[in-house]
């Protein structure tokens, strides 16, 4: 059977080392279009080595770029899982950063299937990692939710009840007034190419053959790769670049971007600065090219202040 809960919920988590180099974090730069304007910004602090900063969503690559050696072949395979590539889609992400990510370092990383919903035609699948430095503290935490059509119908037969399950309940709207700020960012025909040397070589970036089985007209953008231009567009555009300020972003995947096209981010002050300091932002994210389609929806991003 491709997916046993039971036996998905109670395994222990999967642990390994990870490592990364600031080559590794200067090729995640330049695959969100870090240093396009070169001639007049060429960020030094996202592409040089020198005073080198780190985008936070590089914690979603850390481990599996080039100083990795050779990627492993693309799946979603935990115990009691074991699902088609071909049937599977990102649908959610969810990254909390614990203190500004090292331009170099290592790190232990445990994985482990938080839930799956049974949504009947399909199921969706939660995994969860946290990363923790040499020293032991903390460094990020990460939320992945996987849609795999096709593989529901497990909960009939387990006690889990004859239903389907109606998976997490998410709260949220965007607030009845226009945007406190609207961010465009364009992406290049390549990009889909280039992300693809961050380690994540699923052909369905690649391979128009590939796609079009997919049901795709022809290879997408990673949707990691829209939930970087997204956070580098807030960190420009809100933060004044400052990337130790991002220390949250949660996203919905709800479109495929198609490299060549841009993204439009309306963002919205969710309310005035907590007790601690953060602050809480409102997105949306979707592509004029098509009509304003979505790209990335319910989506919220937490902010130093």
């Amino acid at each position: 059977m491709p997916i046993d809960r039971d036996k998905a919920l109670r395994a222990d988590p999967s642990v390994r080392e990870i490592r990364w180099t600031t080559r590794d974090v200067l090729l995640y730069h330049l695959s969100l279009g870090a240093g396009a304007a070169a001639a007049t910004d060429p960020e030094p602090h996202l592409t040089y080595e020198k005073g080198l900063t780190v985008l936070p969503t590089f914690a979603l690559v850390a481990g599996t770029g080039i100083s990795a050696g050779e990627a492993p072949a693309p799946g979603v395979e935990m115990p009691g899982i074991d699902v088609d590539l071909r049937a599977v889609l990102h649908a959610g992400q969810g990254l909390e950063v614990h203190r500004p990510l090292p331009a170099s370092g290592t790190a232990t990383l445990g994985s482990r299937v938080a839930e799956v919903w049974d949504k009947g035609k399909a199921a969706l699948v939660v995994l969860e990692s946290a990363a923790t430095g040499p020293d032991g503290a903390p460094l990020w935490t990460t939320t992945t939710r996987i849609w795999a059509r096709g593989e529901g119908g497990f909960s009939q037969d387990t006690g889990h009840g004859s239903e389907p399950g109606p998976g997490p309940e998410e709260r949220w709207a965007a607030p009845d007034r226009p945007a406190d700020t609207v961010l465009t960012t364009a992406t290049t025909p390549q990009q889909a190419l280039w992300y693809r040397l961050n380690g994540d070589l699923n052909p369905l970036h690649a391979d128009p053959a590939f796609a079009r089985a997919a049901g795709f007209e022809r290879p997408i953008l990673h949707g990691l790769a829209s939930y970087g231009l997204v956070a580098k567009a807030l960190v420009d555009g809100v933060l004044d670049g400052d990337v130790t300020r991002l220390t949250g972003l949660a996203v919905r995947f709800a479109g495929p971007l198609v490299p060549g096209e841009s993204i439009t981010t309306s963002v919205w002050r969710d309310g005035p600065p907590a007790d601690d300091g953060t602050e809480r932002l409102l997105l949306h994210a979707a592509c004029p090219e098509r009509d304003g389609a979505p790209v990335l929806t319910h989506a919220t991003a937490t902010v130093r202040s």
